[in-house]
């Protein structure tokens, strides 16, 4: 009896074994997503990374004297107008023009004396009557000349060791603002040695004034997009730092020439920010400029992920109407403006007609 249940088992295990595998092999039809063209608006983007600076931004430094920062007047975020005090500088001598204004008060001082004894014995002759007065003319020019050169050589040498001239309060120098704007930098500090800005330094920066009323973005883009970039086309501004606010901008320069950047060519833009009342942003905030290349209103799309791309050719799937399984015939389309998702289909299919989607998740 047991034999006999166990070789009814033994069947109906390999009865049964032998039905999932025919079940196992029977392959499913698989059914797919379906899909018709929708009509969109289609922006094609670039980006521009770069920062907000000033329009108008000055540095302003000693353009000819050289010293020591003896007391500042303004701090970084004051507003000031043309000509407001930023510094006052005291002087430090050069040791060469010192010396050769020391040396030019020596000598005019030597001629000052021998024309004035000139002078004095000319006047005694020329009222005695002795000389014409034709000479005495000549030695009163001589003498007025000497001390001409006398006062000026003691004004050089006065300039030279204070930067002003005695009538002056003190010997330093004020130096002022050039512009009128937002002080956005104070490099120095009282007591910091500065040099004047010449052929051969650019000078010591005291501090940096800006126009804040009017503020720009400069960045750069990839030469691939410079091409379809126009002077006057609208900017999107985006700021890191400030979260939740968009700025709108006018493009107003596009560099005529590229500049290598890691290894890709990419030009400078400029693009005016044009703030809404109210708005407000600072210099030197990283920013990103959305640039719209090109657009289309309300066209018909499909999603980039339902084409075919084969050689030169586009394709889609087509779903034959009618049958109770899907089938599909592959039918090349003509396709316009894509922003990397949706694409404009231009011909090929008729906006009832339904395109493969991708498989359809059970």
């Amino acid at each position: 009896m047991k034999k006999i249940i166990f070789i009814v088992l033994a069947v109906l295990l390999f009865v049964g074994t032998l039905g999932w595998l025919f079940l196992k092999g029977i392959k499913k039809d698989t059914v797919y997503e379906t899909t018709t063209m929708t009509k969109e608006d289609i922006k094609k983007r670039t980006m521009a990374t770069g920062k907000i600076v000033p329009r108008k931004e000055v540095a302003i430094k000693p353009q000819s004297i050289s010293g020591i920062i003896e007391e500042l007047y303004v701090k970084e975020g004051q507003i000031v107008k043309k000509g407001d005090k930023i510094a006052k500088v005291s002087i430090i001598p050069n040791e060469v023009n010192l010396n050769s204004a020391m040396n030019r008060v020596n000598v005019a001082q030597i001629n000052y004396n021998n024309a004035l004894k000139n002078y004095n014995r000319d006047k005694d002759l020329f009222t005695k009557g002795v000389i014409a007065s034709v000479e005495f003319e000549k030695t009163e020019v001589s003498y007025l000349n000497a001390k001409e050169e006398l006062e000026g050589a003691k004004s050089n040498l006065q300039i030279t060791k204070t930067g002003a001239l005695s009538g002056n309060k003190s010997s330093n120098t004020t130096i002022r603002s050039t512009i009128d704007g937002m002080i956005l930098q104070i490099p120095v500090k009282i007591g910091n040695s500065v040099i004047a800005s010449n052929n051969f330094n650019d000078g010591t920066t005291i501090a940096s004034v800006a126009d804040m009323d009017e503020i720009i973005f400069e960045g750069k883009i990839d030469e691939t997009d410079v091409a379809k970039l126009y002077i006057g086309m609208p900017v999107e501004l985006t700021i890191g730092a400030v979260n939740n606010e968009k700025f709108e901008a006018t493009l107003e320069h596009i560099a005529p020439k590229g500049n290598d950047d890691g290894g890709a060519v990419k030009f400078e833009i400029k693009a005016k920010v044009n703030l809404k009342e109210g708005q407000a942003i600072r210099a030197g905030y990283s920013a990103n400029a959305d640039i719209v290349l090109d657009k289309r209103d309300s066209v018909y799309t499909l999603k980039e992920s339902y084409l075919t791309f084969r050689n030169d050719s586009i394709f889609v799937e087509v779903l034959k109407p009618g049958g109770e399984k899907q089938q599909f015939e592959e039918r090349p389309i003509e396709t316009g403006l894509s922003d990397g998702i949706n694409v404009e289909i231009l011909d090929g299919l008729s906006p009832e007609e339904e395109v493969k989607a991708g498989v359809k998740k059970d």
